[in-house]
């Protein structure tokens, strides 16, 4: 028995720390679903070895911050916008061996926004986007041999994420044109499916057993996107003139963090809390970082449950924003610099992510199976 909880204790606390590195809100400018690192689980695979699997996320962000002071005012006065996304993430994962494994994600969105001042400030409106995400092709490896290694692992990953999503998906604006007459238009930058840019994703996760059944876990993602802007035209500068640098969309880097500590119940059921930090920096670490974003992060206390029976593994998470913050961008220093007038805009935020997960696993045929530990 105490075999078994050690080995649930440790594919549990993998399961559930890795498949929760997913951006919170329009702080991160639109899902980034294909940005959020590779879903290093897959060392539950053995060589030859398959897995497929879905996550589903879900946020509401209406609140709206400036640094990290909110302006509660917005949803009191009904100003707020209101941003609804959904995020399906289709993964298959191949065990190249016991250690190595390769995988592909497709992300599927759909995304609402509902705005006062896109459609002339008097009257509220709602426009659309979905489909296809940004593809990411990765691949991971753990450092130590996970047979030997069972209390205690680094790994470490790579990825490419491709332009595949629309990122110049567009809709109707009203009261936007001339004469105040309806306009088709890109749609705001967080709900655009893509972002325009080749990236590469970093990523590493731990974990280490600290005693019976309980584990510390941690993981973490930056990725690198070099485009600076995507061309794509924001319509922002049609607002107000000061908005001129802010009339192309950037291509944003993305990062997050996560730690906490885990739990077994039972062979099959296990707990956890933790921490997370996440967003967009203000500048990219590779290119200029030139073009609107909305830079920002979110602090977030992070519970999770998990199941696992045989080859069949879910995993539920729900984020709660303790501290969120949107700092100066580039665009609104220099604006500041230009004008003389203090600057800095705002961004809204959710107060909390719906994360669920579910993966089947298919062993290899004709190979000596390793002992049943789920």
């Amino acid at each position: 028995m105490k075999t078994i909880l050690a080995a649930g204790s440790y594919f549990f606390l993998l399961y559930c720390c890795i498949n929760g590195l997913y951006a919170q809100g329009c702080v991160a400018i639109r899902h980034f679903s294909s940005c959020s690192g590779n879903h290093l689980e897959s060392n539950l695979l053995g060589e030859g070895d398959w897995q497929i699997g879905m996550n589903y996320r879900y946020f509401k962000s209406f609140r709206h911050f400036r640094g990290t002071h909110e302006e509660p005012d917005r949803v009191t006065n009904n100003t707020e916008v209101i941003n609804h996304a959904h995020a399906w993430d289709f993964t298959a994962t191949y065990g190249i061996s016991d250690r190595l494994f390769a995988i592909l994600t497709v992300p599927v969105v759909i995304n609402t926004r509902s705005s006062l001042y896109e459609h002339g400030r008097d009257e509220r409106h709602t426009t659309f986007s979905r489909g296809f995400a940004d593809i990411r092709i990765g691949g991971g490896y753990w450092l130590f041999d996970p047979q030997e290694h069972i209390n205690g692992n680094i790994a470490v990953g790579l990825g490419i994420k491709l332009p595949t999503g629309n990122y110049n998906a567009s809709d109707i604006f009203y009261n936007a044109g001339e004469n105040n007459q309806p306009q088709v238009r890109p749609v705001d930058q967080s709900i655009q499916p893509g972002d325009g840019g080749f990236g590469i994703a970093l990523d590493f996760q731990y974990y280490q057993k600290l005693w019976d059944r309980f584990h510390t876990y941690g993981g973490g993602f930056y990725l690198i996107n070099p485009r600076e802007t995507n061309r794509v035209r924001t319509f922002r500068e049609t607002l107000s003139p000061i908005l001129e640098n802010e009339a192309i969309m950037s291509v944003p880097d993305q990062f997050a963090l996560r730690a906490g500590v885990s739990y077994t119940l039972s062979p099959a059921t296990g707990i956890s809390l933790g921490a997370r930090f996440e967003g967009v920096p203000v500048e990219d670490l590779v290119g200029g970082s030139e073009g609107f974003r909305r830079p920002g992060n979110v602090l977030s206390v992070d519970p999770g449950i998990s199941y696992m029976k045989n080859n069949i593994a879910m995993n539920l998470n729900v984020p709660v924003a303790v501290r969120r913050n949107r700092p100066q961008s580039v665009t609104d220093r220099e604006t500041e610099q230009r004008t003389g007038e203090p600057r800095n805009g705002d961004a809204a935020f959710a107060d909390y992510l719906i994360n669920f997960g579910i993966t089947y696993r298919f062993p290899a045929k004709n190979k000596t199976k390793t002992p049943e530990i789920w």
